[in-house]
C-alpha cells in the first residue's frame, strides 16, 4: 500500500499543485471465489476482497468545480457544480466518478468543490472489479469523512453502476469492497442484502490469473444472460407461483420443468440453481477444511460456467486445464463475468512457484500471451486511510 500512496500523491501534486495536503481514501478489488452470475438472480456469492486496490486523494479547490484526474486512463475531467445533477453519461471512464457524484445529489448531499485524483493497483477489464473500486473510493472521497451506512454506501455504488454507467450488475463487487474481512470470504445473500464471515483454510492460496483479453462479446452478452434468466423465471413461475427469481428453485423442481421450458432458458436456469448449491457446499467444506471438496466445487463451477451458461472461452479454458495438470492445485475456475478476464485458483503455498512459471509458459507457448499472475490475500473492505 505504501508504494501505491506515494505514486498517489505525486500524481495529486502534480495535477493540483496549488492544493492543499489531499485526504486519501482506498477501495478494495474482489476476487470471487464462488457463486458466479447469481448475485443478479438474488442467489449466494462468496467473494473476498483482495489487496489489489483504487485508491483516490482529494482536497477543496475553491473554484466551485469537481476535477477529477484518473492516472490510469492519464485523462481529466471538470464539471461545474452548478448544474451537476443534469449531466449526462459520456460513455467512458469518467461515468463512475460522475455516476457516483449523481447518486450522492440524489440521497441528498451535497458535492463539494474538491479536485480528486485516482490511481489503481486493479488491472482493467481483468473481472476483479476495478468498476466497483473506483465507484466506492470515489464516493468516500465525495463525502470527505461524512456518515454513511457502509450497507448504502454499497447499494448507492451499485445504482450509480446500474442506473448511470447502465451495466445491470448485481450487488456483489460493490458489497464486498465495501465489507470485506482480512483473512476470510463474505458468504452474501444477495437478496437480503446481508453476509457472513467465511474463513479460509490456511493452507491454500488463491491465485488469480489474467488472460489479459477481453472478448467485445462480453457486454453484450451480460445483459443477454439478465435477460434469459429473467425469460426462466417467468416461464417457471406460471407452474410455480411462488418463483419470483431463481433462487426460489432447487434444481429437482427445474429439472421436473424440463419439458415445458425452452433449452436455453432451461440451461441459464440449471446454471444458477446448481452455483447456489456449490457456494453452501463450498462453505461447509471451508470450515472443514477440505481443500479437495473445494477445488471439485471450483471445477464443477467452470464446467457449469462453459457448458451451460456459456461465459467461458477458449483462453479460460485452457487456463483452467492446463492449472489442473500442475501438482498442488486443488482447483480452478472462471472468476468475473466472463470472455475473457481472470480465472482464480486454489493452491498449495508451497506449489505456488512452479504454478506460475507453468502457467506462464503454458499460455505463452499457446496464445503469444504474457498472463498476469496475482496472489491474492483476502483484505479489509473500504475507507480512508490515515497516515
Amino acid at each position: 500500500m505504501a508504494g501505491a500512496l506515494a505514486i498517489l500523491k505525486d500524481i495529486f501534486r502534480s495535477r493540483f499543485p496549488e492544493a492543499a495536503a489531499p485526504r486519501l481514501f482506498r477501495a478494495p478489488g474482489r476476487v470471487n471465489l464462488i457463486g458466479e452470475h447469481t448475485d443478479y438472480n438474488l442467489g449466494f456469492v462468496l467473494p473476498i476482497a483482495i489487496d489489489y486496490a483504487c485508491y483516490t486523494a482529494s482536497a477543496a479547490n475553491g473554484r466551485g468545480e469537481l476535477r477529477v484526474y484518473s492516472e490510469t486512463m492519464g485523462q481529466g475531467r471538470e464539471w461545474p457544480l452548478e448544474g451537476l445533477a443534469g449531466v449526462p453519461p459520456s460513455g467512458d471512464w469518467s461515468d463512475y466518478p460522475l455516476g457516483v457524484a449523481n447518486q450522492l445529489l440524489r440521497a441528498g448531499y451535497d458535492i463539494p468543490a474538491v479536485d480528486l485524483a485516482i490511481h489503481s493497483t486493479l488491472p482493467l477489464g481483468a473481472g476483479l472489479s476495478s468498476s466497483a473500486a473506483i465507484e466506492v473510493a470515489a464516493a468516500l472521497a465525495l463525502l470527505g469523512g461524512r456518515e454513511i451506512e457502509p450497507r448504502e454506501l454499497a447499494l448507492l455504488a451499485r445504482r450509480a453502476e446500474n442506473q448511470f454507467v447502465g451495466t445491470p450488475c448485481g450487488i456483489m463487487d460493490q458489497y464486498v469492497c465495501v465489507h470485506g474481512e482480512a483473512g476470510s470470504a463474505i458468504e452474501i445473500d444477495c437478496r437480503d442484502v446481508t453476509h457472513r464471515a467465511v474463513r479460509l483454510p490456511e493452507a491454500v492460496r488463491v491465485v488469480a490469473v489474467n488472460s489479459m483479453v477481453k472478448h467485445e462479446l462480453g457486454g453484450s452478452a451480460y445483459v443477454d444472460r439478465v435477460r434469459e434468466c429473467s425469460e426462466a423465471v417467468a416461464a417457471i413461475a406460471e407452474r410455480f407461483p411462488d418463483v419470483q427469481s431463481l433462487r426460489d428453485i432447487d434444481s429437482e423442481r427445474l429439472q421436473s420443468l424440463r419439458p415445458s421450458l425452452r433449452e436455453l432458458p432451461f440451461h441459464r436456469a440449471r446454471h444458477v440453481t446448481t452455483e447456489n448449491g456449490r457456494v453452501h457446499a463450498f462453505v461447509a467444506a471451508a470450515a472443514h477444511g477440505d481443500l479437495r471438496r473445494m477445488g471439485a466445487l471450483f471445477i464443477a463451477s467452470h464446467r457449469s460456467l462453459q457448458y451451460d451458461y456459456e461465459v467461458s472461452c477458449a483462453e479460460l479454458d485452457f487456463l483452467v486445464d492446463t492449472a489442473l495438470t500442475i501438482p498442488g492445485v486443488y482447483g480452478a475456475r472462471l472468476t468475473g463475468g466472463g470472455f475473457g478476464g481472470c480465472t482464480v485458483n486454489l493452491v498449495a503455498p508451497e506449489a505456488l512457484p512452479q504454478f506460475e512459471e507453468r502457467m506462464r509458459g503454458s499460455y505463452q507457448a499457446k496464445f503469444g500471451i504474457d498472463p498476469q499472475i496475482f496472489p491474492c490475500d483476502a483484505a479489509a473492505g473500504a475507507g480512508e486511510i490515515f497516515e
